[in-house]
C-alpha cells in the first residue's frame, strides 16, 4: 500500500483522485554487447555468456598465431633499403608462401617474430655487426610492415604483385586441352574483381545460361586492379603546389595508361576463350538446328495453310457461284414478272386514255366550237401522257357516273393540275440555267488568287517579265516578284506574293491564242517605247550609231547563249571588243549587242535590289 506524507501544520489534505497499484508496461529495446553476445549465443544455440565468447575468439586467434610458419628469405640481409620499392614485402616477412591472403594479425605476428629475429640490438647483442642509420636490412622489414600494415598501401601492392603470371593463353594452346588451359587462368585473375561470387569456367556439361552469365560476368569484368605503386616520381618529394600538381598529373596519366593495357589484357583473355570454347560451338550448331528445325516446320505450316486457303477459296468461289446464278435467276424471274406486271399496266394505262378519250368524244369534248374542241382535244392528249393509272381511272369514273356540267368540272380541274405541273417544272429549268450561267460566268471573270484585285495589260507584262528576270531557285522568289512589280508598277495596287502566285498559275492555263496575244502587246509596247533612240551630239563614239534600230526581234535562247560567251570571250580592254561580238551572234549588230548587254546589266541590278529590299524587310520583321 502507498502511503502519502502527512499534511504540514495549518494545512488540510484532500484526495482528488484515487491512486492505481497497476503496473505500468514499458518496451524496452536491448543494446550493447550483452546483446549482441546474446544474439550470437541464441544463433548458434549456445548458452555461453559473453566473455566465454571472447576468450574463446582470442584462444583461436592465439592458435592461429602459433600455427603460423614463416618461411625465412634468404636474399634478406643482401637486400638494400634504398631499393626497398623493388623488394617482395611478403616474402620480406616470411609470409611468400601466404601471400594476399594473409591477415592483417598473421602480419602483425610475422613482423614481431622478425623484429625479435632481426632487431639491430638483438644481432649487436649477439656480436653481428651493425650497419649505422638506414643503411640496414633491418629498414627494409620496417618498411615491408608499413606497406602491408596499410589497407590502402597493400593494396597497391597487391596490384603490381611480382608473383603473379600475367600470361594469356593463345587460340592455339587451346585447341584439344581447352579447359585445362583456361580454367587455372581465369581462376587467378579472379582476384582482381569488385564483385563476390565470380562464376567459374565450367566443363563441358555446362548450361548455355551458366556460360553467357560467365561470359557476361567477364565482358563486363569490373577490376579494382591499380597501379599507383609504380608511380615514378613521389608527389612528397615535391618542392612546391605547382611541382605537386604535375607529378600527380604524371601519376595519373601513367596509371590510366596502365590501367587500359590491363583491360585490353582481360579482353584478350576472354576473346580468346570465347573463339576457343568448344561449348560455344555447340551451342551455335544446336542454335542453327533448332533454327533450321523452325524454319521447316514454319515452311510445312505456311504450306498447310496455303492449301487450307486455297480449298477454302475454291469453296467459296463455289458458293458465290451457285449464289450468282441463284441471284441471276430470281433477277430474272424478277424482271419476268416486272415486265408482265409492266405490260398488263401499259394495256391497262393504254385502256383508261382510249376510255378517256372515247367520254370526252361522246360529250364532244365539251365545246361549242371547233376551236374550243381543238383545244380540248390536246389537253385531253395532255392528260393521258402526264396521268398516272389511278388518276385515270378515277377520272373515268367521273366523266361515266356524272352529268355533262360535272365531267366538264372534274375534267378542268384535273386540267389545270396538271398545266400547274408544268408550269413549275418550267420555272425550276429556268431556275437551275440561270444558276449553272453565274456559275460559269464567276469562273470565266474570277482569276486562281487574284481575289478582287484586278490586273491591267501593264501589270500583266510586269509580272511576265518579273517572272523571266526572276526564274525558279530564286531565294524567296515569289516574294521578291511581288515587290518588284509594287515598286515598278503604275496602278498603285499593292500585291502579294499568294497574289502573284494565283495569277501565274492562271496564266499558264490560258489558251495559246491568249498567250499569243499577251505576248503580242508586250512586244508592240516594248516596241513603242525602244523603237527610236535618239542620238546625243556629245555621245561617245561607242554610242553613236548610224541609224534607228532596224531590227527589235526578241533575243533567243541560242542568241542568248552566244552573246555570253562572246562577252567572256572578249573582255574589256579587248580592242574592236563590239565589232569581234557582233560577228559572233548571227544575224545581230554592234548596236543590237551593247543595248542587249545594257538591258542584262539592268535587270541584274534591278533583280539585286529587289532581294536586297526583301531581305532587309524580312530582318526588319525578326
Amino acid at each position: 500500500m502507498l502511503l502519502l506524507p502527512s499534511a504540514a501544520e495549518g494545512q488540510g489534505t484532500a484526495v482528488s483522485r484515487a491512486l492505481t497499484s497497476a503496473s505500468v508496461l514499458c518496451r524496452v529495446e536491448p543494446v550493447g554487447r550483452w546483446f549482441e553476445a546474446f544474439v550470437k549465443r541464441r544463433n548458434r544455440n549456445a548458452s555461453a555468456s559473453f566473455q566465454e565468447l571472447e576468450d574463446k575468439k582470442e584462444l583461436s586467434e592465439e592458435s592461429e598465431d602459433e600455427e603460423l610458419q614463416l618461411e625465412e628469405f634468404p636474399m634478406l640481409k643482401t637486400l638494400d633499403p634504398k631499393d626497398w620499392k623493388n623488394q617482395d614485402h611478403y616474402a620480406v616477412l616470411g609470409l611468400g608462401h601466404v601471400r594476399y591472403k594473409a591477415t592483417q594479425r598473421q602480419i602483425k605476428a610475422a613482423h614481431k617474430a622478425m623484429v625479435l629475429k632481426h632487431h639491430p640490438d638483438k644481432r649487436k647483442a649477439a656480436g653481428e655487426p651493425i650497419k649505422e642509420g638506414d643503411n640496414d636490412y633491418f629498414t627494409c622489414i620496417t618498411k615491408a610492415y608499413e606497406m602491408l600494415s596499410d589497407p590502402l598501401k597493400r593494396r597497391a601492392f597487391n596490384s603490381v604483385d611480382p608473383t603473379f603470371d600475367n600470361s594469356v593463353p593463345s587460340k592455339s594452346e587451346a585447341k584439344e586441352n581447352f579447359f585445362e588451359v583456361f580454367s587455372p587462368v581465369f581462376e587467378r585473375n579472379s582476384r582482381w574483381s569488385n564483385k563476390k561470387n565470380v562464376p567459374k569456367l565450367g566443363d563441358m556439361n555446362s548450361s548455355f545460361e551458366d556460360v553467357d552469365a560467365f561470359y557476361s560476368f567477364w565482358y563486363n569484368f569490373d577490376s579494382w586492379r591499380e597501379f599507383s605503386y609504380l608511380d615514378e616520381e613521389e608527389k612528397e618529394k615535391a618542392e612546391c603546389r605547382d611541382e605537386r600538381r604535375w607529378i600527380e598529373k604524371q601519376n595519373r596519366a601513367t596509371r590510366a595508361q596502365r590501367k587500359k593495357e590491363e583491360m585490353n589484357r582481360i579482353r584478350t583473355l576472354v576473346d580468346n576463350a570465347y573463339s576457343c570454347d568448344p561449348r560455344i560451338k555447340k551451342f551455335k550448331e544446336e542454335e542453327k538446328a533448332k533454327k533450321e528445325a523452325e524454319k521447316k516446320a514454319k515452311a510445312e505450316a505456311k504450306r498447310k495453310e496455303q492449301e487450307a486457303k486455297e480449298k477454302q477459296r475454291q469453296a467459296e468461289l463455289e458458293a458465290a457461284r451457285l449464289a450468282k446464278e441463284k441471284e441471276e435467276e430470281e433477277v430474272r424471274q424478277q424482271a419476268l414478272l416486272a415486265k408482265k406486271e409492266k405490260d398488263i399496266q401499259k394495256k391497262a394505262i393504254k385502256k383508261e386514255r382510249q376510255k378517256l378519250r372515247n367520254a370526252c368524244k361522246m360529250w364532244n369534248h365539251f365545246s361549242d366550237t371547233e376551236a374550243e374542241r381543238v383545244k380540248m382535244m390536246e389537253e385531253v392528249e395532255k392528260l393521258c401522257d402526264r396521268l398516272d393509272l389511278t388518276s385515270l381511272q378515277s377520272l373515268n369514273e367521273v366523266l361515266t357516273s356524272s352529268t355533262k356540267e360535272g365531267g366538264k368540272t372534274a375534267l378542268e380541274k384535273q386540267i389545270e393540275e396538271i398545266n400547274e405541273q408544268i408550269r413549275k417544272e418550267k420555272e425550276e429549268e429556268a431556275e437551275a440555267r440561270m444558276r449553272q450561267a453565274s456559275k460559269n460566268a464567276e469562273k470565266s471573270t474570277g482569276g486562281s488568287g487574284s481575289g478582287s484585285k484586278t490586273w491591267s495589260e501593264d501589270d500583266l507584262q510586269l509580272l511576265i517579265k518579273a517572272v523571266n528576270l526572276f526564274p525558279a531557285g530564286t531565294n524567296s522568289r515569289w516574294e521578291v516578284i511581288a515587290n518588284y512589280m509594287n515598286i515598278h508598277s503604275s496602278s498603285g495596287i499593292k500585291r502579294t506574293a499568294k497574289d502573284v502566285i494565283g495569277k501565274a498559275k492562271s496564266l499558264q492555263k490560258l489558251d495559246p491564242h491568249q498567250k499569243d496575244d499577251i505576248n503580242k502587246k508586250a512586244f508592240d509596247k516594248f516596241k513603242k517605247e525602244h523603237g527610236v533612240v535618239p542620238q546625243a551630239d556629245n555621245a561617245t563614239p561607242s554610242e553613236r550609231f548610224e541609224g534607228p534600230c532596224t531590227d527589235c526581234t526578241p533575243w533567243t535562247t541560242e542568241e542568248q547563249k552566244l552573246l555570253e560567251q562572246a562577252l567572256k570571250t572578249y573582255p574589256v580592254n579587248t580592242p574592236e571588243r563590239w565589232e569581234k561580238i557582233a560577228e559572233v551572234v548571227p544575224g545581230r549588230t554592234k548596236k543590237d549587242c551593247m543595248k542587249r548587254y545594257k538591258e542584262l546589266v539592268e535587270m541584274v541590278k534591278a533583280k539585286k535590289a529587289a532581294q536586297e529590299q526583301v531581305l532587309s524587310a524580312s530582318r526588319a520583321k525578326k
